[in-house]
């Protein structure tokens, strides 16, 4: 599986980042990026993403 941001509805807002456990999502040009070498598929992104940007697959 794989978490995925969609860069282009990402507003930046941080939330991603600050809700995930394995601190695995990190901001760049205000967009969140995923480590996916870290990122354990959790979901905890997912649910607090307002503009459900993130999507796991």
């Amino acid at each position: 599986m794989a978490t995925l941001i969609n860069l282009e509805t990402c507003t930046g807002c941080g939330e991603c980042v600050e809700s995930c456990p394995l601190e695995a999502i990190e901001m760049k040009d205000d967009k969140a990026v995923v480590d996916e070498e870290v990122c354990g598929d959790c979901g905890s992104c997912v649910d607090v993403c307002p503009s459900e940007s993130i999507t796991i697959e």
